[in-house]
């Protein structure tokens, strides 16, 4: 057994029923049950009822997640469990991606197009690096897990180590840096770059936002600094340091000359095989776009779409899996599968998708046959390289219930929460009846204001995202503050669009189907559901029950169905809610429990996900205005102001002085030329204005 490596730091205990599902999920596990779930009802815990058994169970954890938002949402949860831990987040790092495809009956070629979120990618690197390093690790990720990642061997065979007194020269180190895809930059410098200057490299880890300062004597390192990049303070002196590579797809030079000339002889072989049925044009697509990605990996060692010839650069079989990001766990690890009703169907069908594109893409000659290689995992595999797991939801699906050894319920929570209480009512407006009805949308508007008036916020969903965005427009229309939220959101919008829900800074939020699954919104006391009678993915069994879960933190919480007649879903949805309510009740009774609202902290990961440039922005503010204050205190014909402003008169003062300066600057800078200055201070500005406006209401 390993020496204790993970160590829980919270406020609370376990209660309720969470330490007999911690003690039952621990006993499966030290059993040797491969699978397991905890059912538990939304709001009763069970991130917390999971870090005690990652606590207790003492392994690397790897929890996957069905979307990018939940994933964030329990990295930071995850963060707050485990400060001393190494907790990482890693999603597709693409903002947005449109896959290489063709489609024959148009003849229609779509180039592989995407734009990567280099953050998430930092994040990506720091997630594998925590894996090769140490053992209590927590990676918190989305399904993207089990597709191609490159091998850890590799990755870890050509890190630099870096250390006082070690005989490298300057230029030497430069090729060493270029060889492991760091680029160089005479520029501001990014994660994955690095610059000379003088008898010094300036580098930023692929995987971090600081800058290490290497600095030669003749050809030794004299001196390692780790450095703060926008404030250039020294944060620590170093003996010795290591730089992982900058890109995952990592093949040593012998394995390249091999890869190359095994994608030259299945590439004569692909333009046989075309020329024998005919297809010229294939033939000559083929050859073209292969002979360049052959020149690229042979010159620069590497070209776009490298992940395509995956196989032979690691030197695999023709049919074997490829590498991703659970080849970098050890063998002993635990497998948390969150909102398992969701995420396992996700990861069963990534394959089949995947292999359909790829091999339309070969027959018509855009790639060779080995890209059918570069490819998620198949389930079975999947399966085989993951140990014991336990899967959680609140509603588990049919084949958790068959495949796990043992079913473990959460119905309490903590808190005294009971189930929201369902109301059903119709769509359709009823004009001639003696109390006249206006219809779900008037309806739910008259509730969600009521609702508001208490401090409180408001969701609803809608069965299409066109009408989500109509909705959101009318309430704008009515004076209410609203904003949509659905998949077409990029995935940090969608992060501080709830954030700035719970804050009271929007008081609806319309969606689809993005506000079901582990979404921890406490202030919510409302969900209308408009159109619940419309029977489908949207208004099954699972979704109704999920929604309905989000009104659970809530002690008013209350949930609306409108519908015009009961379908079995409505039915089995309001039975089972009705069932958690009369456990919930009854053991509030017995305990004499008065059930309260959960008080959370409202905080995100976005706070991570700063790009440089904002976090350039924030320090300059930073330092401007502590540079001000204390250089006015000190002057005399501000000293006899001070004394007669309040704090607040002072502080704006303050601010009005700094955007001066930085308006002069910003036209200095703009008259330069220098555009990348001018959009530093334009949006200090901006933040400075709204800082005072904020402590001004």
């Amino acid at each position: 057994m390993d020496r204790k490596i993970f160590k829980i730091k919270s406020d609370f205990k376990p209660e309720g029923d969470q330490p007999k599902a911690i003690s039952e999920l621990l006993q499966g596990l030290e059993k040797g049950i491969r699978k397991q779930t905890l059912l538990g009802a939304t709001g009763t815990g069970k991130t917390f009822t999971m870090a005690n058994v990652i606590a207790s169970y003492n392994k690397p954890t790897l929890v996957i997640a069905h979307n990018k938002t939940l994933a964030a949402q329990l990295a930071q949860e995850f963060r707050e469990f485990f400060p001393d831990a190494a907790v990482h987040y890693f999603v597709s790092y693409y903002d947005y991606y449109q896959p290489e495809a063709y489609l024959p009956i148009t003849d229609t070629y779509i180039e592989k197009d995407s734009q990567i979120n280099k953050e998430i990618d930092r994040l990506r690197h720091a997630s594998t690096q925590a894996l090769l390093m140490r053992r209590d690790v927590i990676i918190v990720a989305s399904v993207s897990c089990i597709y191609g990642l490159g091998s850890p061997e590799e990755y870890e065979k050509v890190n630099l180590k870096m250390a006082i007194g070690m005989e490298i020269g300057r230029v030497p180190l430069m090729k060493k840096l270029i060889e492991i895809h760091f680029e160089r930059t005479n520029a501001d410098i990014n994660p994955g770059t690095f610059r000379s200057i003088g008898q010094k490299i300036e580098v930023m880890p692929i995987s971090e936002t600081f800058v290490y300062q290497i600095e030669f004597l003749g050809n030794k390192v004299s001196r390692i600094a780790k450095v703060d990049p926008v404030s250039s303070l020294v944060l620590k002196e170093e003996e010795n340091i290591y730089l992982f590579p900058a890109k995952h797809f990592i093949t040593e030079e012998g394995q390249k000359n091999r890869a190359l000339k095994l994608i030259r002889a299945e590439l004569n072989q692909q333009l046989k095989k075309f020329e024998k049925e005919g297809k010229l044009l294939e033939a000559e697509r083929i050859k073209r776009r292969t002979n360049y990605d052959l020149a690229m990996i042979r010159e620069v060692g590497y070209c776009s779409g490298i992940e395509n010839y995956s196989r032979h650069l690691s030197g695999k079989a023709e049919g074997e899996p490829p590498e991703t990001l659970l080849s970098y766990f050890k063998k002993d690890f635990l497998t948390i599968i969150d909102e398992s009703h969701v995420t396992l169907p996700q990861l069963r069908g990534m394959y089949a998708g995947d292999a359909s594109r790829k091999k339309t893409l070969v027959e018509f000659g855009f790639r060779l046959p080995s890209a059918k290689d570069n490819r998620p995992l198949k389930y079975p595999e999947f399966e085989e390289r993951i140990g014991q797991v336990i899967y959680t939801s609140a509603t588990p699906a049919d084949e958790e219930r068959k495949e796990s050894g043992r079913i473990v319920e959460q119905i309490i929570r903590p808190t005294g929460l009971i189930d929201p209480e369902v109301i059903v009512r119709p769509v359709s407006a009823e004009v001639n009846s003696g109390n006249p009805y206006p219809g779900q949308v008037q309806d739910f508007i008259a509730e969600a204001e009521r609702t508001i008036k208490k401090g409180f916020r408001v969701l609803t969903t809608t069965l299409t995202k066109r009408m989500a965005e109509d909705l959101s427009v009318y309430l704008k229309d009515k004076g209410i503050k609203a904003e949509y939220l659905h998949s077409e959101v990029k995935t940090i919008e969608r992060i501080q669009i709830l954030t700035q829900l719970r804050k009271g800074e929007i008081d609806i939020l319309v969606g689809v189907n993005l506000l079901r699954e582990g979404l921890d919104l406490p202030e919510v006391a409302l969900i209308g559901i408009l159109d619940a009678d419309k029977e489908g993915f949207l208004r099954s069994n699972t979704s109704l029950v999920q929604t309905i879960g989000r009104a659970a933190r809530n002690v008013e919480g209350k949930v609306i169905l409108y519908a015009d007649h009961m379908t079995g879903s409505m039915e089995y949805a309001i039975s089972e809610t009705n069932r958690r309510r009369a456990i919930q009740m009854a053991y509030n009774k017995k305990n004499r429990i008065t059930p309260k609202t959960i008080i959370k902290k409202i905080k995100d990961i976005t706070e991570e996900l700063e790009d440089k440039h904002e976090k350039t922005v924030r320090a300059e503010i930073g330092l401007d205005v502590e540079l001000f204050r204390k250089t006015m205190s000190r002057e005399k014909k501000y000293g006899k102001t001070k004394s007669k402003l309040s704090d607040q008169e002072w502080n704006d003062l303050i601010y009005e002085k700094i955007i001066k300066m930085k308006e002069k600057e910003m036209s200095r800078a703009v008259k330069e030329l220098d555009f990348e200055t001018a959009a530093i201070l334009r949006d200090e500005i901006i933040v400075l204005k709204e800082k005072t406006e904020r402590e001004n209401k």
